[in-house]
């Protein structure tokens, strides 16, 4: 069987290559971390199940060859530059983004913090960045709680940019100020979550790095899905990060490695990124074993990213096609492998629409020939995300796509018979 997905049950992980009983379904709860299983009562005896995991591309699971690379990893001690594996993916990441040096750390998360740390080297400096920017929002504050630098926050826009306008004024606000925070960094984050996976333009690179060196300022791209970016306008990386002093690529996203990160910039630069990275616990050993697999995705990640974003748009056309009042998809917005649906009905909540999708009955197992269990994410008030990556099939695409037909038909029968 296609393996179609990835899921925990009592903390273990399996994937629908193990064909796992409806009565054995983990029904997943929007953003909580609860996982029920689904009364066995209810369900079909022996009946199949398929998973269709679109939480996050984070979800995903190194394959036979990234563990068999794993496996037979040639390794050393990288605390002392003696891991020949994590030395030529540390190259290789700066050839790809035309870095003079990378650093292998263990998160994205910790390759940002670095970047800050490294660019802002007074406590107090300013740095400015978007208040939906992943670094501001789902980073624990690691940058005033551990750098001791403050944030200034400007509005982003619907497709990920700031207006430069704004950006500009409020870096003229304390340039040259004595009472005002010291601004020494932009952050810029491409492609940019909380927008729906829009890639920045290059035109607005370009421009955001002038106007930061007109005023001394350097630009940090947290680049988690700069790779999604760099397929989706048909450039390659090092186009994107030239406009940047530093750049963070996430290995556990897109790549589909099982984990690791690199911050990538110039040669000063990554010689003090080792010593931060050090400071903060992120020193590792034999690393090879990990680079090894990064080196398996990055070979092909252009072709995987290609993919996932044809099954996005193909799922986000297959949304609006349904016409449904309960929830739209803009197929313009979507550029990557993200695809952030509109719940507009206001009796159904985007949490309780994820517990529809995840949700398996015998009634669906009738109507559509067999049982699927959908997981995506509650984003906001009204929205909710679904992500594309390597595990995620057209076939899987689709059988999503079916699951959500289903569940809004049910959903809207539902409501004109209430009282």
């Amino acid at each position: 069987m296609e393996e179609l997905g990835q899921y925990h049950i009592h903390g273990e992980v399996h994937t629908t290559q193990q064909s796992l009983p409806l009565e054995d379904h983990p029904t997943f709860l929007g953003n909580s971390t609860a996982l029920l299983r689904v009364p066995a009562a209810r369900l079909p005896r022996g009946a199949k199940l398929h998973v269709v995991d679109l939480r996050s591309d984070t979800v995903t699971k190194p394959r036979l060859e990234m563990r068999q690379a794993m496996a037979q990893a040639e390794v050393g001690d990288d605390d002392y530059g003696e891991d020949p594996t994590v030395n030529e993916l540390q190259q290789s990441a700066a050839n790809l983004l035309g870095m003079e040096g990378a650093l292998f750390v263990p998160s994205a998360t910790m390759a940002n913090l670095i970047a800050v740390m490294c660019h802002c080297r007074h406590r107090g400096a300013q740095v400015l960045l978007g208040k939906e920017a992943h670094i501001y929002v789902y980073e624990h504050g690691g940058v005033a709680q551990v750098a001791g630098v403050h944030c200034q926050l400007l509005q982003d826009l619907p497709d990920g940019m700031m207006d430069l306008d704004k950006l500009e004024q409020v870096i003229q606000q304390g340039h040259g100020s004595r009472y005002h925070p010291r601004s020494e960094l932009v952050c810029l984050e491409n492609t940019h979550s909380s927008a729906g996976g829009r890639a920045l333009p290059l035109q607005y690179l370009q421009e955001v790095r002038e106007l930061a060196e007109r005023y001394g300022l350097r630009v940090h791209m947290d680049g988690a899905r700069m790779l999604n970016a760099a397929v989706a306008q048909g450039v390659p990386p090092a186009r994107l990060a030239q406009h940047c002093h530093s750049v963070s690529l996430c290995l556990s996203k897109g790549v589909g490695a099982p984990v690791g990160a690199l911050l990538a910039g110039p040669r000063e630069l990554i010689a003090e990124a080792w010593r931060v990275r050090k400071l903060l616990g992120g020193g590792m050993r034999q690393a090879g074993v990990l680079a090894a697999a990064a080196h398996v995705g990055l070979d092909r990640v252009e072709e995987t990213l290609q993919r996932d974003h044809v099954n996005a748009r193909h799922f986000a056309q297959g949304v609006q096609d349904l016409g449904s009042h309960i929830c739209s998809v803009d197929p313009t917005a979507v550029e990557t492998n993200i695809v952030m649906v509109t719940v507009s009905a206001p009796w159904l909540s985007p949490t309780e629409l994820c517990e529809r999708l995840a949700a398996v009955s015998p009634e669906e197992s009738a109507v559509m020939g067999h049982a699927v269990s959908v997981l995506a994410f509650p984003w906001a008030q009204r929205s909710l995300r679904a992500v594309w990556h390597c595990d995620i099939s057209a076939r899987d695409t689709q059988l999503a796509l079916d699951k959500l037909r289903f569940v809004l038909e049910a959903c809207e029968q539902e409501h004109r018979e209430a009282p």
